[in-house]
């Protein structure tokens, strides 16, 4: 995380810090930005993951520094902190879903990915936010592995530049059916760029339910040192599909117990893209979920408490 002065520092296991919940503007697309931004206040979440889209704070609309100041006015007089993502579908191409990516054969294309996201650390650096999100993308066909990674931390040497310089860490996102998937291709990445201090990790809690052969508990303890965005929400093991809570096979509470003592301060944002129709809905649903899944988390281990804890399934 930023020190607040342009420097980063590993997150390391202390005192347990309870998880500070925010919800993702994604699954709030159908809502004008203000209106989500005081939904989610009126709620009681800490803060947002703000999705930069045509709807949401559009990176690529004139006037983009005027817009964030207002945008960065509303959080704080609503007393909520934020994360950059930049996960938007179509925001650079609107027939093909997350292109152009850092992986894109074509170098101008794959520039294009880049300037958006030297952009978004420009935003998160104006919105004080604690991180900016991204992901590799899928890999091409015809591309074989050697080269993908080669473009992947090519592209992102200037993105850390940008990160380093407005101290912001940039939170990598292993995603199902990436080239970048999991925690291990993580590691392999931050050794490819030999480790670099902006480099962090978004760890999205349902991904490790899906495709970890850690459970997610033990993955959030896994990827503590570099820790720099959570998201969460419900997800079945081998089916990348993102689910409200309690429709998948989570066990939330060791979760978060875990989760609270690697000592991370950033934002859990609940991750549910695909459900804007009853995005208001479930953000109320969601946060009631997590405060009784954290509840039972922060409570002494009991046989009672763990028959009551909140999880995925109906069995």
């Amino acid at each position: 995380m930023s020190a607040g002065d342009g420097t980063f520092t590993r997150g390391t296991a202390g005192a347990p810090v309870r998880p500070r919940f925010g919800y993702g503007t994604n699954g709030l697309t159908d809502l004008r930005l203000d209106d989500a931004l005081g939904l989610l206040a009126d709620l009681g979440y800490a803060g947002v993951g703000l999705t930069l889209d045509h709807m949401h704070l559009d990176p690529l609309a004139p006037d983009l520094a005027a817009r964030t100041r207002r945008v960065a006015r509303r959080l704080n007089g609503l007393g909520l902190t934020v994360t950059v993502e930049t996960g938007a579908r179509y925001v650079l191409d609107p027939r093909r879903k997350h292109g152009p990516s850092l992986l894109d054969p074509d170098p101008q294309r794959r520039a294009d990915r880049v300037r958006l996201l030297v952009r978004a650390v420009q935003v998160a650096a104006d919105l004080d936010a604690h991180a900016v999100h991204c992901f590799s993308g899928i890999t091409p066909d015809g591309t074989d592995d050697a080269t993908a990674w080669k473009r992947l931390s090519d592209a992102l040497s200037p993105v850390l530049t940008a990160a380093s310089g407005a101290g912001v860490p940039l939170a990598i996102e292993p995603e199902p059916g990436h080239l970048l998937a999991t925690l291990a291709d993580f590691h392999h990445l931050r050794q490819l760029l030999g480790d670099p201090e902006p480099l962090g990790l978004t760890l999205d809690i349902g991904h490790c339910q899906c495709l970890e052969p850690e459970s997610p508990a033990d993955c959030v303890r896994a990827a503590a040192p570099w820790l720099r965005h959570v998201q969460i929400e419900d997800m079945r093991r081998g089916v990348h599909e993102h689910l409200p809570f309690g429709d998948g096979e989570i066990d939330f509470p060791p979760v978060l117990r875990a989760l609270a003592a690697t000592g991370y301060q950033g934002l859990t944002v609940v991750e549910l893209p695909r459900h804007s129709h009853a995005g208001p809905e479930l953000a109320s649903r969601s946060l009631d979920f997590l405060r009784h899944a954290d509840r039972l988390a922060a409570a002494p281990a009991a046989p009672a408490a763990r028959e009551a804890a909140p999880r995925g399934g109906t069995s």
